[in-house]
């Protein structure tokens, strides 16, 4: 099988879809050629494709190819560099309808790897958890950066410095990783979390967990969250959540939300008179920019001052841990690519498989129908 590496197009895009790791592995039985300069931004030379056996060619070639390994869904011009039939493998974002159709309406197989199900056996492919996991990292380093004060506590000659204090909003992958960081650096830190079951994983990594009551049955029930995501909760319980988010936010020196619920816009969790009592110089990173956000004031692609306080609204921020980013998401794909590639190195789609059932876009010109991330 012929399998094309090509360099990503969206703006802001840094990371690639295989690494020389990967490609020597599938080199070893197929056919890779890889776009020059594809891993440039992940600091990946040709070279080092050429060495682990890929050939370098142009973004025809890695188009050309009969199976694609993308790291974004392809736009109209990168469709067009496909002939029908071809395979793309990617962050496909399945809940863009439309992008869904084009690549339909193109004659392509396409598989969405975010629409994995959250099951045992898909975990060395999960890609929403190994780039999340980056991006809470990045986030705090962000704020780190844009505080304009030390993290950690310090006691000098000149006096002390109280440490920051952090508050994470949304505690899944990004937010446990967010937590983590922010305390290596020093800082105290409270996480909230609509989900009871976090609040072991919170204290276990030394933070504090805000409680919000369940007053319902029903408050519980949707509070469990569904295949390892939160679920909207009802109108009280979010009226009881941000008096409680309004007040530990006016004590915060930096607020990270990566509150987000498959499908939809993301929560307001910070609302702007919340902004408004923050302390002079505090910092929001709104993780959830891309899906409209947590904070109405963030804007995308941006650090803006607002009431004083900074907000940042970068929206791919494991595309600024390029190399990493890359490396992690390049295993995801080449563990994906075991299950539709048969011991005769032959293009299969196993439809009982749970995850290629689920991940399945488009074949051939046609959709399996039904909800692309129900497990």
């Amino acid at each position: 099988m012929r399998i094309g590496i090509p360099a990503e197009i969206r703006p802001g895009e840094t990371r690639v879809a295989a690494t020389p790791e990967t490609v020597k592995k599938l080199a070893t039985r197929h056919q890779v050629v890889v776009q020059s300069g594809a891993g440039v931004r992940a600091a990946v030379p040709d070279e080092a494709y050429a060495a682990a056996g890929a050939t370098i060619g142009s973004m025809e070639d890695a188009f050309g190819a009969d199976l694609v390994l993308k790291v974004r869904a392809p736009n109209e011009l990168e469709r067009t560099r496909m002939r029908p039939g071809t395979v793309v493998v990617g962050m496909l974002n399945p809940f863009d309808k439309d992008n869904t159709a084009a690549m339909t309406a193109s004659g392509l197989t396409a598989f969405a790897l975010e629409a994995a199900p959250r099951i045992s056996r898909a975990q060395s492919m999960d890609v929403l958890s190994s780039q999340a996991n980056i991006a809470g990292y990045k986030a705090v380093m962000l704020a780190a950066n844009t505080y304009q004060r030390f993290m950690p506590m310090l006691m000098t000659a000149a006096g002390t410095v109280k440490a920051a204090r952090v508050l994470v909003m949304g505690v899944g992958v990004a937010g446990l990783q967010a937590i983590a960081t922010a305390k290596r650096l020093g800082a105290v830190i409270e996480a909230s979390d609509v989900r009871p079951p976090v609040k072991e994983q919170v204290e276990s990594l030394g933070a504090k967990f805000i409680d919000v009551p369940f007053l319902t049955d029903e408050e519980r029930e949707i509070a469990q969250g569904v295949g390892g995501y939160a679920r909207p909760m009802p109108a009280d319980w979010i009226r009881r959540q941000g008096e409680l988010v309004h007040e530990r936010a006016k004590l915060a020196d930096i607020v990270i939300t990566t509150a987000l619920i498959p499908g939809r816009a993301a929560p307001v969790l910070i609302r702007e008179e919340t902004v408004m009592a923050m302390k002079p110089g505090s910092v929001i990173v709104d993780m959830a920019i891309e899906q409209g956000g947590n904070c109405p004031l963030t804007e995308l692609g941006k650090t803006v001052v607002k009431h004083g306080v900074y907000i940042i609204g970068e929206p791919n921020l494991a595309a600024l841990v390029a190399a990493d980013a890359s490396a992690l998401y390049a295993r995801n794909v080449l563990d994906f690519l075991k299950l539709v590639i048969d011991k005769d190195d032959k293009f299969v789609i196993d439809r009982e498989d749970e995850i290629v059932r689920a991940t399945l876009l488009c074949h051939n010109g046609a959709t399996p129908g039904g909800d692309p991330l129900r497990t």
